[in-house]
């Protein structure tokens, strides 16, 4: 069924839509100082918020910057709260439309898919490329550079009127766009910590899905975020596929491969996807993924945290892994 949402300006700066907006955004975050703060004058601060978008009075705001390394390091961004419920007001209306847009093998920051789903995806396609492993089947892994930091503002824009028609809707969007540029450029980049910048990539990255499924005709290819995949019993085949989707990435989407991450490696030997080693028979949990495990188990030993990377490890081959943490760090564990 071919969903068409109605992406009226008016739908998504309703009262009632931010009003939904603030319970979605509030889980989980209620003892932030900040958003308390908000929550003092809630009605009064929405109503506020919802005039100046109504009279297109509305800036957004500046960004707090903090540095994490998961699993490397990242420099987030976070927006105030006003700005933070007025991107979840965007994404509750235009995730729906957008998410019918991507194709199937699109696992990113999108309900229903994941990591889990996409290594899952991997070994289907896998197996069918190498016909159960009687035939060698060949991995093209590419890696696109700095992906956040280089998308193009006014190409996104661009991508975005193909589908929104309502000026004020693209006036919105361009706005909170336009909030961020990359460190050392102008119309260039959006912030890691953005919900929008997550569907936002995604609508970007779009594009290079399309032009793989449709131009290249590419069957068997998976998409996390900026890392993909295709499969292959032609290697020859793969080595061509290469300069024309750095071709397209550049002259498209102002983007490019990352010339140290990309490589093609049988199945057989083992390929790195997505923090897992996949290799036909069974994966492994890649080292350095296993060394930020324990690190982060040390600082944080929590019973959540713990069961949350039991559950991960039931992935793969993680029994000898599953019952080190246990040791570890759960008494009782079973």
């Amino acid at each position: 069924m071919n969903i068409r949402l109605n992406h009226n300006f008016k739908n998504i700066i309703s009262v009632d839509n931010l009003l939904k907006a603030w319970s979605e955004f509030v889980n989980g975050k209620r003892n932030k100082k900040d958003v308390q703060q908000f929550s003092l004058r809630l009605i009064d601060n929405i109503l506020q918020l919802h005039g100046d978008l109504a009279n297109k009075t509305y800036r957004h705001g500046s960004y707090e910057s903090f540095n994490i390394s998961d699993p490397k390091p990242r420099n987030i961004h976070k927006a105030s709260v006003r700005d933070r419920l007025l991107h979840h007001a965007i994404y509750r209306i235009l995730y729906l439309y957008f998410d019918t847009k991507f194709i199937a093998d699109s696992f990113s920051c999108r309900k229903n898919k994941g990591t889990h789903k996409a290594i899952n995806r991997f070994r289907t396609f896998a197996n069918k490329v190498s016909q159960n492993n009687t035939k060698t089947c060949w991995v093209l892994k590419c890696d696109i550079k700095k992906f956040f930091a280089s998308i193009d503002h006014q190409t996104l824009k661009s991508i975005l009127a193909k589908h929104i028609k309502d000026k004020d809707v693209l006036w919105l969007l361009a706005q909170v766009i336009d909030s961020f540029n990359a460190e050392g450029k102008i119309g260039v980049g959006l912030p890691l910590g953005n919900l929008t910048s997550q569907l936002l990539a995604n609508v970007y990255l779009n594009e290079l899905d399309q032009f793989m499924k449709q131009e290249l005709k590419t069957k068997h290819y998976i998409r996390y975020a900026d890392d993909f995949v295709i499969f292959s019993q032609d290697k020859d085949y793969l080595e061509k596929l290469t300069p024309k989707i750095n071709s397209f990435l550049q002259k498209e989407l102002h983007l490019i491969l990352h010339p140290d991450k990309v490589f093609i490696k049988t199945w057989a030997s083992g390929v790195d996807f997505l923090g897992w080693v996949n290799f036909p028979s069974h994966r492994v949990l890649r080292t350095a993924t296993k060394k930020r495990m324990f690190k982060k188990l040390e600082a944080n030993p929590q019973e959540a945290t713990i069961l949350s990377y039991l559950g991960m490890l039931g992935h793969g081959e993680g029994y000898k892994l599953k019952w080190q943490i246990a040791d570890r760090f759960l008494l009782g564990y079973d």
